[in-house]
């Protein structure tokens, strides 16, 4: 498991309130997190801001 999985199964709502301040287009909908679906929650964020899955990670890590 990656350090960004980590992070979404932790302290998610922590990162959620970072996430939403840096980007204040990301809705509750966007960062609502369901387990068994990591895969497709990571790809909606790629899709939303525009980021490689690597950038994705590399963000999540530094929140």
């Amino acid at each position: 498991m990656s350090a960004s999985g980590d992070r979404i199964r932790g302290d998610w709502n922590q990162v959620k309130g970072k996430a939403k301040q840096e980007y204040g287009d990301l809705t509750d909908d966007d960062l609502t997190y369901q387990e068994g679906k990591h895969d497709e929650f990571m790809g909606n964020l790629q899709t939303k801001l525009g980021k490689t899955k690597q950038q994705l990670k590399d963000w999540i890590d530094s929140l």
